[in-house]
């Protein structure tokens, strides 16, 4: 086993729990504050998001799908979140603010968001999520059978400047619309994937649950699948942690040009994720919490 460069407790997880199975560990490589700039050129071109709920980092590493990802690609292993309950962090992923949110309920926020940078840079945007009804749906659950659908996890859906025009609107779909995006070469330049409220981890399910799912439907049905991940920086987060407010969050970058298996013990957040997504397509920023954040350093192929 290579020597660790830093003995944090999430990477002497990482590293244990990869070695017990036989396999050569990674070459785990730590960067300490602070870290390494962002590359002035970004050596991906589409970002892919999919958000998990209610587990630390610890927990998520224990499992196997999750394991193998951050033994790939660069795992982030003091990755803070924003607060409870579930909604504010999905808010501060993308528009650089919780806004005073502090609950679950339906709430419509006139405010911008990474959609509005995105398209005033010609650049494009949807987010799928799982069990969605479409046609701009704002319950804040659906109706259907054997659905587990929640708007709370959907942010978009919060913002009235996606509500009130349709053609932002359409821009949340559904699950099929994603693998149709992906034969037809028409994925946007920034993806955010929801899960359903079983598959990302929610009681009644668990951590264990998801990362079944996730092993099925993402790491051998589109990481391996070379038209999804052409020039694609996938990542995985989660929402906030079950457990303390001080416990990290799994979260991993994979792809385009990330050092498989590095590292950083950096304090990153959702809000520097954010500023990752606007340094890599040049742009700018909210002007909110994101303004202040550190765009992900350290871990990119030199």
């Amino acid at each position: 086993m290579k020597r660790l460069l830093h003995s944090g407790p999430l990477l002497l997880l990482l590293a244990s729990l990869i070695g017990c199975t036989g396999a050569p560990p990674p070459a785990l490589r730590t960067r300490h504050a602070p870290p390494p700039p962002f590359p002035q050129q970004a050596p991906f071109k589409k970002v892919f998001i999919i958000v998990f709920e209610n587990a630390d980092a610890a927990d998520a590493l224990r499992q196997p799908s999750f394991r193998k990802l951050a033994g790939q690609g660069a795992l982030l292993t003091a990755f803070s979140w924003e607060g409870r309950p579930s909604q504010p962090n999905y808010l501060a992923l993308t528009s650089g603010s919780t806004h005073g949110v502090s609950a679950n309920r339906n709430v419509t926020l006139d405010v911008r968001h990474i959609g509005n940078l995105l398209e005033e840079h010609g650049r494009s945007w949807k987010s799928y999520a799982e069990d969605y009804p479409g046609n701009c749906f704002l319950g804040a659950e659906s109706p259907a059978e054997n659905s587990h659908y929640v708007r709370k996890h959907e942010p978009f859906l919060s913002y009235k400047n996606v509500q009130s025009v349709p053609e932002r609107c359409r821009r949340v779909v559904g699950l099929a619309e994603l693998d149709a995006d992906i034969v037809a070469s028409t994925l946007p330049d920034f993806s955010l994937f929801i899960p359903n409220n079983q598959h990302n981890g929610h009681k009644p399910k668990d951590v264990a649950f998801a990362d079944n799912w996730f092993g099925k439907e993402f790491v051998e049905k589109r990481l391996k699948n070379a038209m999804f991940m052409d020039g694609m920086l996938f990542v995985v987060t989660f929402d906030e942690s079950d457990k303390s407010a001080s416990a990290p969050i799994y979260t991993v970058l994979y792809g385009a040009g990330v050092q498989g298996g590095a590292t950083s013990d950096f304090p990153y957040d959702h809000y520097s994720l954010l500023r990752t997504v606007e340094e890599a397509f040049g742009l700018g920023t909210l002007g909110k919490e994101d303004d202040k954040a550190v765009p992900i350093g350290g871990i990119w192929e030199q």
